[in-house]
């Protein structure tokens, strides 16, 4: 069954770039909502105020769980920094990963 990828994007102020790493630290403090793989907060190089947070989840059913439990982390990190996210989902077909 393909994990779905949830895409948080927005556009952060400078001003509000360590609002919004700040909350994402806090958030990595836990507690970890069950079926959480993993989640990255990026940057864009060419546009430094646009941030991204990926989030894998193990399951449909895990993001369905989570989405129904009030509104997402990840939105309220954005929030934080007075920035309104966007969400995309998708499901993750392949990954590749290199030998060890």
């Amino acid at each position: 069954m393909p994990m779905p990828l949830t895409v948080l994007e927005a556009h952060v102020a400078p001003e509000r770039e360590s609002a919004l790493r700040a909350a994402y630290t806090e958030a990595a403090q836990g507690p970890f909502p069950p079926g959480l793989v993993r989640s990255t907060l990026s940057r864009a190089t060419n546009d430094p105020t646009l941030w991204r947070i990926d989030t894998v989840w193990e399951s449909p059913e895990a993001l369905t769980a989570m989405r129904g439990s009030g509104t997402p982390r990840g939105i309220q990190i954005f929030r934080a920094a007075g920035a309104e996210p966007t969400l995309s989902i998708l499901e993750v077909v392949a990954t590749l990963s290199p030998p060890q």
